[in-house]
């Protein structure tokens, strides 16, 4: 009897997060289906994005929480509880990606094809407002992944035997968010960054610039959802798998060619456009965009560099073993 209503209470928690869900997604295309191409986003308009992308991205993963949880799935791959958590916060990440392709397709469809500096569509300002809300939610998601994962740890090692008994579990298990903070400081300063001052910069700083230089730094999450997906069959135990290999290629690509090359290219466009050299063209850049671009592309490359060791472990395993 008390399985039958845990189950019933848990439908129907997940129905009113799938209803909150799909409606705070639709609710933020209703905000801006009457603008034309060329409009800007007005602070209220942009608030209510805010507000409705904060409902979208939490209520998603806790829906996602709430099915896997109780999914048989769990128990055959034997995923911890900060498994689950993982593996959904990257499900999220994923999701998000696309909504920025989307998003970058749409505003190089536009901008680019009219006026590399100065055309706009507004699309790129209403997903900056609607987007800015994932990265601090993240910042949330990512810190009780975290949480779960000491607590599965700790809990693991108190069932182990020390000298015939059951070690004592500490009294204080849940690591606060400072010690987060200290754990994951790079992923944190790059969430920062964009959600706060990328954010900035296209809705605000930009000046009369136009978006086709943002489509290129949207459409840098195209290798977010092969990140994702390769921690996701990690966790599923499936490293030795074809599909492992296959989506490690992709990410490698995508993500070259997305986040390391992209701006560079940008660069190059934007040098044509003024008729200078490259390295003459960048010299004319503002001093604060040197710096921003600086910044967003270091994080980037130390990402690019992380992939490539691994990459190069993961195809020299099988050669090791042979010989």
């Amino acid at each position: 009897m008390e399985t039958t209503v845990a189950k019933g209470r848990q439908r129907a928690v997940a129905a009113v997060l799938a209803v909150s869900n799909v409606a705070s997604l639709l609710t933020a295309l209703n905000v801006v289906s009457d603008l034309r191409p060329e409009d800007k986003i007005t602070i209220k308009r942009g608030c209510a994005l805010t507000l409705l992308g904060l409902v979208y991205f939490t209520t998603l993963f806790e829906l996602l929480n709430t099915l896997a949880l109780s999914s048989s799935l769990r128990h055959k791959y034997r995923l911890s509880c900060g498994d689950v958590l993982d593996v959904n916060n990257k499900l999220v990440s994923a999701v998000q990606a696309l909504f920025c392709c989307v998003t970058g397709a749409v505003v190089l469809g536009w901008s680019c094809a009219r006026d590399v500096v100065h055309a706009s569509h507004f699309v790129s300002e209403g997903y900056a407002w609607f987007g800015a809300a994932y990265f601090f939610y993240d910042i949330w998601s990512m810190y009780m992944v975290h949480v779960n994962m000491v607590l599965g740890d700790v809990k693991d090692k108190s069932r182990k035997p020390k000298n015939g008994a059951l070690a004592a579990a500490p009294a204080k298990l849940s690591p606060t968010f400072f010690q987060y903070c200290k754990h994951e400081p790079v992923i944190l300063f790059h969430h920062l960054f964009i959600g706060g001052f990328g954010f900035l910069v296209i809705v605000y700083l930009r000046g009369g610039l136009g978006d086709c230089v943002f489509g290129f730094v949207y459409l840098m999450e195209l290798s977010t959802p092969f990140v994702s997906f390769r921690g996701i069959l990690s966790r599923l135990k499936l490293k030795a798998t074809r599909a492992y290999v296959l989506n490690g290629v992709l990410m490698l690509l995508t993500f070259l060619f997305c986040r390391v090359l992209s701006l560079p290219y940008v660069c190059y466009m934007y040098s044509k456009v003024i008729g200078l050299s490259y390295f003459e063209t960048i010299q004319s850049l503002p001093t604060g965009c040197k710096v921003s671009i600086f910044i967003l592309l270091l994080p980037q490359l130390y990402w690019f560099y992380l992939m490539s060791a691994g990459a190069v472990k993961v195809f020299r395993g099988p050669q090791e073993k042979r010989s």
